[in-house]
């Protein structure tokens, strides 16, 4: 790490969480406290930044937050694509989440591209304003239990968890291992060890009505058990796969489902016909009945014989409910 980046770093860690004590500094950019000292004199003396101790939080702040865009940092340098990409990468997370679970954590990062690209004859505001990513079906998250989460997955910890299922309507006290955060149709998942289940388990985190840090340290589970128990099953439901299915798409269908991705194993053809044949293994159906339903008239499900019965069931209510 440059001098300049540590620089732009120290600002950005005050900037992100307020109050940063000292260790967190030396750890976090493998410096000495000496190298940290020259470092703090250097941005208050050359670039007037206005760093104090708080001996009451125990850490460095600024005295005056809101004049700390005015401070004039040296410069990074980027190319004109590099700066571009960023401001777009950027963008596209904080657009991304629809829940808000991660935006107020990159706040400080967008004043930084701000500034960077504030020369530049393509502002970042510009691009921001160009593109536009619309979230359909995404559910009102709760921040307060994220950046926990966060620090129990980096610090490989143990959370003790209350968790709320819809599906089941009741709420659970139980102790997990994190191990990934998932993205996954506009929401977040943490997929995590329950040892409460002795077994691997999705939970969404709009669920996670409280989530405590414990100092046990969490089950590691290798990424090909991981990828192996989840790969197989259907959306976000997990388990190894016990059911086949196949559906048949009309040729109008098909030519959006032929490029899209239901499964990472799933294997689709052509028939002379111009129908479109999809097939993959599942374990758990419930997403995958409303991922059919969505197609309505536009797909056939040719087995199992258990799914095509459920979506024909729920085709009879939907019609039961218009009569």
């Amino acid at each position: 790490m440059s001098d300049i980046e540590r620089l732009h770093r120290i600002k950005y860690m005050i900037q992100d969480r307020k109050c940063v004590p000292i260790e967190s500094f030396l750890d976090e950019l493998e410096i000495s406290k000496a190298t940290f000292k020259r470092d703090l004199e250097y941005l208050r003396s050359r670039l007037k930044a206005s760093i104090i101790y708080d001996r009451f939080e125990g850490g460095y702040k600024f005295e005056f937050p809101d004049q700390v865009n005015k401070i004039e940092m040296p410069g990074l340098w980027f190319s004109e694509k590099e700066a571009t990409a960023l401001v777009l990468m950027q963008h596209l997370l904080s657009s991304l989440d629809q829940g808000g679970l991660i935006g107020p954590h990159i706040e400080p990062l967008t004043t930084i591209i701000d500034g960077i690209l504030g020369q530049s004859e393509t502002s970042a505001k510009e691009l921001r304003k160009r593109i536009k990513v619309l979230g359909m079906g995404s559910r009102k998250n709760s921040i307060d239990n994220f950046s926990e989460i966060g620090a129990a997955l980096l610090k490989r910890n143990r959370l003790a968890i209350k968790y709320y299922a819809k599906g089941k309507n009741e709420e659970t006290e139980r102790e997990i291992s994190p191990q990934r955060l998932i993205f996954y149709r506009e929401n977040w998942y943490l997929d995590a060890y329950c040892h409460m289940r002795e077994g691997l388990r999705s939970f969404a985190v709009d669920g996670i009505r409280s989530a405590v840090p414990t100092n046990k340290k969490a089950q590691e589970i290798s990424d090909k058990e991981c990828q192996e128990h989840f790969a197989e099953s259907y959306g976000i439901f997990s388990g190894k796969a016990t059911q086949r299915a196949k559906l048949r798409f009309t040729p109008e269908h098909a030519r959006w489902v032929s490029g899209e991705n239901w499964h990472g194993q799933q294997v689709g053809s052509f028939d002379k016909e111009g129908y479109f044949n999809l097939e993959f293994d599942y374990n758990q159906d419930p997403e995958l009945v409303m991922d059919i339903m969505k197609h309505g008239s536009g797909v056939e499900v040719i087995s199992p014989t258990s799914l095509k019965n459920k979506v024909r069931a729920e085709l009879e209510k939907a019609f039961k409910a218009y009569q």
